[in-house]
């Protein structure tokens, strides 16, 4: 009888873990049609939460939030992400068959979507973890964790993320000790701008070989340069040589900022203790992180990534039982920091990244030095305003361009940068790294495989999908990575 119990609570645990998953999907798609077009009555409205959430712990609501999958058993979390992203794909390929009109919410894939691929790391994979700063279960504004609830409805509840399966040990310590020397500290919390307040949130950065860099964000408000000074010193005081010891911190820098977020360049990251990097290593190559530096936040599944984006913009040829270089000029555009480009290096002639953001370039520029790669090249500027005088040059100097990679954020490329990669003739290879398929990522899919359309001053030949890799960088969740290689 008990294990009819056991096995009753199982099926409905299960139930409930793809009612949550499909819930989860529709908070982050865009266009809120990935699974909502399959209800048979659009009248009825959502829940406002749950109904099993009444007799859940404050634990395992924040879990649910943050990590939806953690119930289910990692193969079951692999093919919920699967089969998500089959239909996604499954949508474009309706698109681009013009089967729009179609009774199925989902249309037949036209190309190869091959199995996900796992992450090495399961547990414990984030290098890096934001902890704010709110008011806990027992009403103290001093609590460390991440937080549950609507600002605008006035529940915001912050919980202790100890329990978090993606979280590493490391990381949870910090939190903990930066909990304690916030309550020691006689300034308030900075729960709301305009309330007052100064201890903001705290970012932990890690890498495999466990040196960690804390930057700590404080809200100066009315006090004085020299008032600050001395809560810094009692922050450095307290990590080095205080109960925060414990946590052996590489780096540890502090951010004054009267924004939710700024850059460098508005409000300097100041090095308090240590050093002013870390360092992290993919695929035999070394980067450089600094305190607001991009980098993938799982490592292992990172080479993962990387190794597929390298396998599908240069296939690995063997002669003779060794590798062999297949040259030519390899076009990363929007590059980042430049890790697609330098782990493709050694297959190529020349790497040539294309990035908005100087300070990346720059970071790019440091991180090929580091690995004494010599044959990449990164130039700052929009990337549609670059690539036409950069192939104009490929096609004087009778450079062979082997393949394109882009990799943006989850707002996907700007619609000019998809018009200037459609219409280079030259570009016949395209591999596209997307976090998020089914938002303006889609959009860009669509453009890039659409008829010529001269009102879109799209008027090159149209590419088409031939294969897609999801890679699974963040267990526990609903997300995923996807590779797709489009060709012409």
């Amino acid at each position: 009888m008990a294990l009819a119990a056991a096995c009753s609570m199982s099926v409905f645990a299960k139930r409930r873990l793809v009612c949550t998953f499909r819930h989860t999907c529709l908070l982050f798609s865009t266009n809120g049609t990935d699974l909502a077009d399959q209800r048979k009555s659009p009248r009825r409205k959502r829940p406002k939460k749950p109904p099993w959430t009444d007799n859940l712990s404050w634990e395992d609501r924040l879990a649910d939030v943050v990590t939806p999958l953690w119930r289910l058993s990692y193969d079951e979390q692999l093919e919920l992400k699967q089969k998500h992203q089959e239909r996604i794909l499954s949508k474009l390929c309706g698109y681009l068959s013009g089967d729009l009109q179609s009774q199925s919410p989902v249309s037949r894939l036209t190309f190869p979507v091959l199995p996900i691929l796992p992450s090495p790391v399961r547990d414990g994979y984030r290098n890096k973890s934001t902890f704010s700063v709110n008011r806990g279960v027992d009403g103290n504004p001093k609590t460390v964790g991440f937080y549950i609830g609507m600002g605008k409805k006035g529940n915001i509840v912050c919980i202790n993320g100890d329990h978090l399966l993606n979280m590493p040990e490391k990381h949870k310590l910090v939190a903990r000790c930066y909990q304690d020397f916030i309550r020691l500290s006689p300034l308030e919390p900075c729960l709301l701008f305009h309330t007052g307040g100064h201890w903001r949130e705290v970012t932990v950065r890690s890498n495999s070989e466990g040196h960690t860099m804390a930057i700590v964000y404080f809200h100066p408000q009315t006090l004085t340069p020299e008032e600050v000074a001395v809560h810094k010193a009692d922050l450095v005081d307290y990590f080095t040589r205080g109960p925060g010891s414990v946590c052996q911190l590489d780096s540890l820098f502090f951010q004054e900022s009267t924004m939710t977020r700024c850059t460098h360049e508005e409000s300097p990251y100041q090095l308090l203790h240590g050093q002013p990097h870390i360092y992290e290593e993919v695929l035999g190559f070394k980067f450089r992180i600094s305190a607001d530096a991009f980098f993938q936040v799982n490592q292992a599944a990172a080479e993962v990534l990387y190794g597929t984006v390298r396998d599908l913009c240069v296939p690995n040829h063997e002669e003779g039982g060794g590798r062999t270089k297949v040259g030519g000029t390899l076009l990363d555009v929007c590059c980042g920091t430049g890790a697609i480009g330098i782990t493709i290096s050694p297959r190529v002639d020349r790497i040539v990244g294309i990035e908005l953001v100087e300070q990346a370039v720059e970071d790019a520029r440091h991180n090929a030095a580091l690995s004494n790669v010599l044959n990449c090249e990164f130039i700052p500027g929009k990337a549609e305003v670059v690539l036409p005088g950069f192939m104009s040059q490929l096609d004087i100097t009778g450079g062979d361009l082997v393949a394109a990679v882009v990799n943006p954020a989850r707002a996907g490329l700007h619609h000019k940068v998809i018009r200037a990669l459609r219409n280079q003739p030259a570009i016949r290879r395209l591999v596209y790294v997307s976090c998020k398929p089914d938002g303006e990522a889609m959009r860009n899919f669509r453009e890039l495989c659409c008829a010529p359309d001269p009102q879109k001053k799209l008027t090159g030949e149209a590419f088409s999908p031939s294969l897609a890799v999801p890679v699974d960088m963040f267990p526990h969740t609903p997300h995923c990575e996807v590779v797709l290689l489009f060709e012409r």
